[in-house]
C-alpha cells in the first residue's frame, strides 16, 4: 500500500525527555507535542500531543521544578512509545519538520525511539531549524538563541517546557522575526539592528494628547495569530 505523503505542509513538533545525570544514560522521549501548519497562511490545521511512559520509570523524575512539569506519577499510566509510534509517523513523514534545535536534538530522538522498537523511522521532505536560521538572520538581539529568550524579547510569554505549547511558542517566534526581518529589508540603514528588546509600546492618549507608555501583552487575535476550532487528533 502506497503511504500518503504531504511534502509541502510544515509539522512543527517539539519533544520532552529525561535528563541524562549518569555515564552512559540515554535520553527517553517522555512527551510528544506537533503542530500541522499551512505553509501559506501559517496557520494551525491540527494538533497532536502525548504524554509517553519510558520502558524504565525512573528515567521520569519523581518531582518537577515546574509547576505544570512531567513527573513520574503522569507517565505512569500514559502509553508506549510503540503505542503511538503509528500516529507519530503519520504525523511525520514526508512532511516538512520544523522545530528549535531539532536537527541535533529532535530529530536524533526520533530515530533512536523508532530503531528502538524495531521499525522505520518517518523520513521529512525538508528540515527548518529555527535556532540554525535565527542564528544566522535574526542575530543575538534577545541575548541568546534560547526559545525562552526569544519568546521574552518579543513579549510572548514564559515557555512552559510542554511539547504543545513550546511547538506554538515556536511558531509565533518565527512570525515576530521575519516580520521584523521584512521590515528591516525595506529600509536597512533606518531599521536594521534598531530594534529594542522591549515588550512595551508608546501609544497617544487622544484625551490628553500625551505620549504614554502601556504594555501590549500578546493575543492570540495578534499578529500571528492562530486558527479557532482546531481540529483535534
Amino acid at each position: 500500500m502506497e503511504i500518503q505523503t504531504f511534502p509541502n505542509e510544515i509539522v512543527f513538533f517539539d519533544l520532552e525527555t529525561n535528563v541524562p545525570n549518569k555515564t552512559g544514560q540515554h535520553f527517553h522521549i517522555l512527551e510528544f507535542g506537533a503542530i500541522i501548519v499551512c505553509p501559506r497562511k501559517l496557520e494551525e490545521l491540527e494538533s497532536f500531543t502525548t504524554l509517553i511512559q519510558p520502558k524504565d520509570l525512573s528515567m521520569a523524575s519523581l518531582r518537577s521544578s515546574r509547576s505544570d512539569g512531567i513527573t513520574r506519577a503522569k507517565v505512569t499510566d500514559a502509553p508506549s512509545f510503540e503505542d503511538v509510534a503509528e500516529k507519530i509517523y503519520g504525523l511525520l513523514n514526508g512532511r516538512i519538520w520544523a522545530g528549535h534545535n531539532i536537527r541535533r536534538f529532535d530529530c536524533v530522538r526520533i530515530k533512536e525511539a523508532f530503531a528502538e522498537i524495531g521499525k522505520a523511522a518517518p523520513e521529512p521532505s525538508g528540515i527548518i531549524d529555527s535556532l540554525g536560521l535565527l542564528s544566522d538572520k535574526f542575530g543575538k538581539r534577545a541575548v541568546n538563541m534560547k526559545m525562552a529568550s526569544l519568546a521574552a524579547y518579543f513579549g510572548l510569554g514564559v515557555q512552559k517546557h510542554r511539547s504543545l505549547d513550546d511547538v506554538r511558542m515556536n511558531l509565533e517566534v518565527l512570525k515576530h522575526c521575519s516580520t521584523v526581518l521584512f521590515l528591516e529589508s525595506t529600509l536597512p540603514n533606518q531599521l536594521e539592528g534598531k530594534w529594542q528588546s522591549s515588550s512595551k509600546i508608546m501609544t497617544r492618549s487622544r484625551s490628553h494628547h500625551q505620549m504614554v507608555q502601556k504594555a501590549m501583552p500578546y493575543t492570540k487575535g495578534s499578529l500571528g495569530k492562530m486558527t479557532q476550532n482546531v481540529k483535534k487528533s
